[in-house]
């Protein structure tokens, strides 16, 4: 079985190393000491289990799953239970809370091993976020980079096929993701669907005009949007 393990402490990494090193079949192919450098990893090394810290700095341990995907399976490792219920969310294979003792790691470990379906993971991640609070930021891989993108300085989304095009403060972004799914995640009290296939950040306006038959959203940047007649309705209702 090829392991990685991330942990930005290097005592955590440590244990975990040791714990495993007291079975054969088990292959650490790397450790990650943050989000940016797991992400990478798992994806180009394709492991088979993970063993995944929840906050670390840049890239938290959930971030580095929506990121990386569904090749691996995960078994988080951290020091706070209040992790667990969205961990098993994501299904996750099990939840090491920190102090673990061997016999906790082993019992994990052989739970992976017959977890013999791979997860959708990022298909039961949305579902799961979908079920928190609004996103607060917008992760987007573009290669090996990874761009973080606050939710507040989205102006608009527009949808691409299979794709979003995110435009934020003058520049654009593709992710791969439905517009439906990811107005699903952002807050319903910034951002408005304005037109079937577009998003617009309510603090982004700077003017609505209206024309004969239709009206335009003038952002700050002068941006010019047009407005559905539904879409128009939503902005009144929201901004007064």
């Amino acid at each position: 079985m090829r392991v990685i393990i991330v942990d930005d402490e290097d005592l955590a990494r440590a244990l975990v190393r040791e714990f495993l090193g007291k079975h054969a079949d088990i292959d650490i192919v790397a450790e990650c000491a943050n989000g940016f450098d797991a992400v990478k990893a798992i994806t180009e090394l394709e492991p088979d289990l993970v063993f995944l810290d929840i906050q670390m700095p840049k890239l938290n341990g959930f971030e580095v799953v929506e990121l990386a995907g569904a090749k691996a399976r995960y078994i988080f490792v951290t020091a706070f239970d209040q992790y667990a219920l969205k961990a098993f969310d994501i299904h996750a294979v099990d939840y090491l809370l920190k102090p673990f003792s061997q016999q906790r790691l082993d019992a994990a470990l052989a739970h992976a091993r017959t977890s013999v379906a791979k997860v959708g993971v990022d298909a039961v991640l949305r579902e799961a976020a979908q079920r928190s609070k609004p996103l607060e930021r917008v992760l987007i891989r573009d290669g090996a980079r990874v761009h973080i993108i606050a939710a507040g300085q989205i102006d608009y989304i527009e949808a691409q096929d299979d794709y979003v095009r995110i435009s934020a403060e003058g520049k654009h972004y593709l992710k791969n993701q439905r517009l439906s799914e990811l107005e699903s995640q952002l807050d319903p009290a910034l951002f408005v669907r304005i037109h079937r296939s577009r998003l617009l950040n309510l603090g982004a306006i700077e003017r609505i005009e209206q024309g004969r038959d239709s009206h335009t959203a003038i952002l700050r940047d002068g941006t010019r949007l047009p407005v559905s007649r539904s879409g128009y309705q939503k902005v009144r209702a929201l901004i007064g």
